[in-house]
């Protein structure tokens, strides 16, 4: 699994370098990000925009995430959701939970102020 993991401000970006994030590559994905939020981390934005396929083991993973984030106090947004991947988040009622962005600037935007809250908000148009 090819991750990129960088920063900006108090958010951590977590890449997706692959174009199909699906079942053999998620515990690898999944041991990356509980890395992270186990060492702190309370912002977390994950990159999909070289993810052109995701399959409904990514979907439970995004929710497994979700939930570690919430047990945390933390939060987790999505960037670069492309059409295909946005329809199947949508699909299984997941951006209800979490915020999907076509933008990484607008995602790292509604994080709100270093240290501010966590805004809801619907992909953007």
């Amino acid at each position: 699994m090819q991750l990129e993991i960088g920063e900006k401000a108090d958010v951590r970006i977590v890449r997706v370098k692959e174009a199909k994030l699906t079942y053999p590559n998620l515990s690898a994905f999944f041991a990356e990000v509980r890395q992270l939020v186990e060492g702190g981390t309370r912002k977390l934005l994950i990159d999909l925009s070289a993810v052109t396929y995701i399959d409904s083991a990514s979907i439970g993973c995004l929710m497994d995430i979700y939930r570690l984030m919430q047990d945390r106090g933390g939060a987790v947004k999505l960037a670069g959701v492309q059409p295909r991947v946005e329809t199947m988040i949508s699909m299984t009622g997941v951006h209800k939970l979490i915020d999907l962005h076509r933008e990484e600037g607008t995602a790292l935007e509604a994080f709100g102020p270093a240290g501010g809250g966590k805004k809801k908000g619907k992909a953007d148009a």
